[in-house]
């Protein structure tokens, strides 16, 4: 007869752990409930990896599909469209992901600062706003304000205050290569600044009191505190959060899609619209190769979240998978 393993509870009393399938039994309302959330993962997250192989087949919508080997990998590594999109992501991201933080840690502390609760509440509330816009909308918001047209708002006041002249076309700002990234990542800050300042205001609020009082009594200026109580408190939480993001800084799409076109590709595109070029701007489309881009993709994705989560190992103590 097998011996029941025993398991100590959590007042300290050894019990006799029940077979398996006697806690599966007693359990069965849980796994039931479990279920569809078990198929739909398996349907929408594990079965389209089976697509993978055709990584290796020429594969176009017409014809059968032929085993090439590495092929499209050899293309891919040997065509500059993908390393400019490659190059391009690394950029956009980690930049985006530096200067939003930094601009979220700003906000925060003065947020924290501020000793009107209205006015900090309603300010809170503005800022938060725009991170429940969906790209699409922001796209159309910025087009608009942007607009070299006569339409354009941003246009107009420079017409305004005399830097065009009524007669000089307007400036293109989003196909303007030189342009493109500076307001790529204003357009970014205004949009998700107000969501990473809820992370760091909840850092702040968790300081203890008693740091600020012995800064006073220390004779502490405001900016004095800010700088040498408040900032420390918040250095674990952004190193925390750069780590978290670091390891999604593949996943770019959205943002740059709603916001570039053909004139600055070289400054925006980006691996995921790559892709999507490859896949749906084609007449004739190789998904094989489509597939191989995305596959090099996922693999440096996860080579980022092992390196982010033994990072985060070391400054955390946990990792973050």
């Amino acid at each position: 007869m097998k011996k029941q393993k025993q398991v100590i509870t959590s007042t300290g009393v050894p019990v006799r752990e029940k077979p398996l399938g006697l806690r599966i039994w007693n359990n069965r309302g849980y796994y039931l409930m479990f279920i569809p959330v078990l198929v739909f993962v398996l349907i929408m997250n594990y079965w389209p990896m089976l697509g993978i192989r055709y990584a290796f087949y020429d594969f176009k919508p017409v014809g059968t599909p032929k085993f090439i080997g590495l092929d499209h990998f050899v293309k891919m590594f040997g065509t500059a469209a993908f390393w400019t999109a490659f190059k391009n992501t690394l950029q956009l991201s980690v930049m985006k992901l530096l200067i939003t933080t930094f601009t979220a840690v700003v906000v925060s502390v003065f947020l924290n600062e501020m000793g009107n609760l209205f006015v900090k509440k309603s300010l809170q509330t503005l800022i938060y706003l725009p991170h429940f816009m969906s790209w699409a909308v922001v796209g159309g918001i910025f087009y608009l304000l942007l607009d070299p047209t006569s339409t354009g708002m941003v246009n107009g006041m420079l017409r305004d205050i005399g830097f065009l002249g009524e007669s000089d076309p307007g400036i293109y700002f989003l196909a303007d290569s030189t342009l493109w990234r500076p307001i790529f990542y204003l357009i970014n800050i205004w949009k998700e600044t107000g969501w990473g300042t809820i992370i760091f205001l909840a850092t702040l609020s968790g300081i203890n009191p008693e740091l600020y009082e012995a800064a006073d009594i220390d004779g502490a200026t405001r900016m004095q505190k800010i700088w040498y109580v408040t900032v420390p408190a918040l250095t674990n939480t952004i190193v925390t959060v750069l780590i978290l993001n670091l390891a999604k800084v593949m996943n770019m799409f959205e943002s740059v899609f709603v916001l570039y076109n053909p004139a600055v590709y070289d400054v925006s595109d980006v691996i995921s619209t790559y892709i999507y070029r490859q896949t749906f701007m084609n007449a004739m489309p190789n998904y094989g190769y489509s597939t191989a881009v995305g596959l090099f993709k996922a693999l440096v994705g996860g080579v980022l979240v092992v390196i982010c989560n033994y990072a985060s190992k070391k400054t955390r103590g946990r990792g973050i998978v």
